[in-house]
């Protein structure tokens, strides 16, 4: 009778797992691209390099592994209270050690540990070597909302704040998502984004682009990420950091190179074609100061080795006329 009712409660389980595996995959194939899907058990779509090795981490390596690892405790736990209940083992073993099985259950799970490890510390090094930035970005985390800087392009101090239920609605935003002014940035472009906090420790995060970043007062953290695609895309403060934690929503609004360009001159900055026209002619000018330094130099030069140095003779005649003639004694009085 038990074993029967094991039977049943393994295929109940067995069953229960491919509805909840069908499911997932029903979410996954609705899910709102930049934003969670309500109903959804999986991780957000990917839009960036590193989500789609973050993802492929989760589901190709490590779900595999923590799968198998399940069905084979649960594999032995059904055969252990089978196999060695009461009923059909009424004498009890008397041994107490098997040095094989002890060696195998060691062994194994470093193996695993390494193999999870080998991609573990890829994934890091992505995260850490960032290839060279298109724009650099710098997000403070106050209590409670973020200021964004270009300080490259000259753009300080744009505040983003939640939007109020009234504003996000009109808008068409999630509300505790949409913020008054997203971080706006180029698609197809390597994004430096310098972290930090002004007062608490915050942490900018975003899942579709796999950021999560501690802001940490009185520190710079580094993190990177390139938008596949235009849209706008949502994250979170997700470090408790005071009553108004739940009100520090992160808008990035990912556009194009030219949409990019007209935002930072809008916000009082100069794009890098304007930077660099300006760096060229800065060097041409300090260019021509220099030819021209150069040539009153050689003019100079010449000038000095044409005019003929005087002789003694000359240069006492010349003495001799310069100075002044001797004033002649006063006549005495008559």
């Amino acid at each position: 009778m038990g074993i029967r009712r094991l039977i049943k409660t393994s295929s109940i389980m067995a069953g229960t797992a491919i509805l909840s595996g069908l499911l997932a995959a029903t979410a996954f194939a609705a899910d709102t691209l930049g934003q969670p899907t309500d109903g959804a058990i999986d991780l957000q779509p990917a839009a960036a390099p590193l989500k789609h090795d973050a993802i492929f981490f989760h589901d190709i390596i490590l779900m595999p592994i923590i799968t198998a690892i399940t069905l084979l405790v649960l594999a032995l736990l059904v055969w252990i209270a089978v196999r060695y209940n009461r009923k059909a083992n009424p004498v009890p073993a008397k041994f107490s050690h098997n040095t094989a099985i002890e060696i195998i259950w060691t062994v194994v799970p470093v193996l695993i540990l390494v193999f999870i490890a080998f991609f573990s510390f890829s994934l890091l090094r992505k995260y850490h070597d960032m290839p060279k930035p298109d724009v650099v970005v710098k997000a403070t985390g106050f209590q409670w909302y973020w200021a964004y800087d270009y300080p490259e392009l000259g753009v300080e101090g744009v505040e983003s704040r939640v939007l109020t239920e009234e504003d996000a609605k009109k808008a068409g935003k999630p509300y505790l998502l949409g913020a008054d002014n997203a971080l706006v940035v180029p698609v197809g472009k390597v994004v430096h984004v310098k972290v930090t906090a002004f007062d608490v420790i915050h942490a900018f995060a975003l899942p579709a682009f796999g950021l999560k970043t501690d802001a940490i007062p009185g520190r710079l953290n580094d993190t990177w990420f390139k938008a596949e695609k235009v849209g706008t895309y949502y994250g979170q403060c997700s470090e408790l950091c005071g009553v108004d934690h739940a009100y520090m929503p992160i808008e990035i609004k990912v556009v194009t190179d030219a949409e990019f360009d007209d935002y930072i001159i809008k916000a009082g900055g100069k794009t890098k074609v304007m930077l660099a026209a300006e760096a060229r002619a800065a060097e041409a000018q300090a260019a021509a100061d220099a030819a021209k330094a150069a040539a009153d130099a050689e003019a100079a030069a010449a000038s000095a080795a044409v005019t003929p140095a005087p002789t003694d003779a000359a240069a006492t005649a010349t003495s001799a006329a310069a100075a002044p003639a001797a004033t002649p004694a006063a006549a005495p009085a008559q």
